[in-house]
């Protein structure tokens, strides 16, 4: 079979429209090359040609070899135009800001931004005494800007990455999780079901022997296979039971691994095990606690996230701090937030924000074990 070619793209797709949008600012240089005449403006349309080469290879090249060779041609375009044409050229520099924020590695970055800042500043210092009289600070004020977008978009970029990630590292951490429900599942069934499941085989063929020499035998072993069968049956529901019920240690535990993936340290203070709490507020408590630590990792910024288990008489509380951003808006609760306050009311508990210093979420639950409170006599 014929291999398929791959069909052309002036861009790469996963870009979007945004590199056509950036072409506008071709207009600009274009018009100036246009005013000329004869041989200098051939080699205009030459050069703009060539910063188009280079700007749509910058797309293709990102991160591999030869990326750095297209941005220095780029820059040497803008620097021709700007001292041969007109100094306005000098904001083709825009489109090279934006590729230099591309850098990961900090040398690289570095050295690219120094060739770049001086390349640039060659035609305001030879224009100088005219820029002097044609609106200096318009210049300076958006070379400054041309120079800070480096920062912007390395900064942003290297956010971008960090998300993706902490995406992929929940994915993988979600996939363990699977697979070691999977393991347990198999191992519990094994162990509960597999000597059950063997004695009523065992039996059957006891029973299929004796029902034409011993009958009453037969029927006393045809009701211990019914008895064994009932217990398999008890087995399974109980089997089924565990495997819907999360505890908070082990949400806590998994919670380490995220807050780690997003650079957010964990700290906890008090007994992570509630084996005195029962499976349903355990589990609503669960829930609750795997709601308020996405939300930090999401919406927080924060550098350190604060998890307190405390007890008291009758009442278990859990908190949730971070020294993030914190609550723009207290009143406007969102579906995360409401969604954790309508379990809690399930279970008669209920949430409190404390929006200061630190955001601080507060879940508190009355705590009854054999129809009494902890701690009532």
């Amino acid at each position: 079979m014929m291999e398929k070619k791959e069909r052309f793209t002036l861009f790469p797709k996963r870009y979007g429209y945004f590199p056509y949008v950036f072409l506008v600012y071709l207009c600009m240089p274009a018009y100036f090359v246009a005013t000329e005449q004869g041989v200098k403006m051939v080699l205009g349309w030459g050069l703009l040609l060539l910063f188009f080469i280079s700007y749509r290879q910058l797309y293709f090249l990102m991160g591999l070899k030869g990326f750095t060779t297209w941005l220095m041609l780029q820059i040497g375009v803008i620097v021709i135009l700007s001292l041969y044409y007109n100094i306005n050229s000098v904001f083709l520099g825009f489109f090279t800001a934006n590729f230099i924020g591309w850098y990961q590695e900090n040398r690289q970055f570095r050295n690219t931004f120094i060739i770049f800042a001086i390349s640039i500043s060659i035609p305001f210092i030879l224009q100088f005494d005219t820029l002097r009289n044609d609106g200096l600070y318009y210049y300076l004020i958006y070379l400054l800007i041309m120079f800070i977008a480096p920062f912007g978009i390395r900064s942003m970029n290297s956010r971008m990455e960090l998300e993706q990630k902490l995406d992929e590292a929940n994915e993988r951490i979600e996939e363990l999780v699977k697979r070691e429900e999977r393991m347990r599942i198999a191992r519990d069934l094994h162990d509960t079901l597999g000597h059950t499941l063997s004695l009523i085989a065992l039996k059957s063929q006891l029973v299929s022997k004796l029902v034409k020499k011993d009958i009453e035998k037969a029927e006393f072993e045809a009701k211990e296979i019914e008895r064994t069968s009932r217990t398999a049956l008890s087995q399974v529901r109980e089997l089924v039971s565990d495997m819907r019920t999360i505890t908070v240690a082990e949400v806590l535990i998994e919670s380490e691994s995220i807050l780690a993936a997003a650079n957010i340290r964990f700290h906890i203070q008090g007994d992570i095990h509630l084996h005195h709490i029962p499976s349903v507020p355990q589990n609503i408590l669960s829930m609750c606690l795997k709601e308020s630590i996405t939300n930090v990792v999401k919406h927080s910024n924060a550098k350190n996230c604060f998890v307190r288990i405390m007890k008291s008489v009758g009442e278990l509380k859990i908190v949730v701090e971070d020294d993030g951003i914190g609550f723009t808006k207290i009143n406007t609760i969102g579906n995360g937030l409401q969604g954790i306050s309508e379990r809690l009311e399930l279970i008669d508990g209920e949430m409190k924000i404390v929006d200061g210093k630190r955001t601080r979420l507060e879940f508190s639950v009355p705590v009854i074990v054999k129809g009494r409170k902890v701690g009532a006599s």
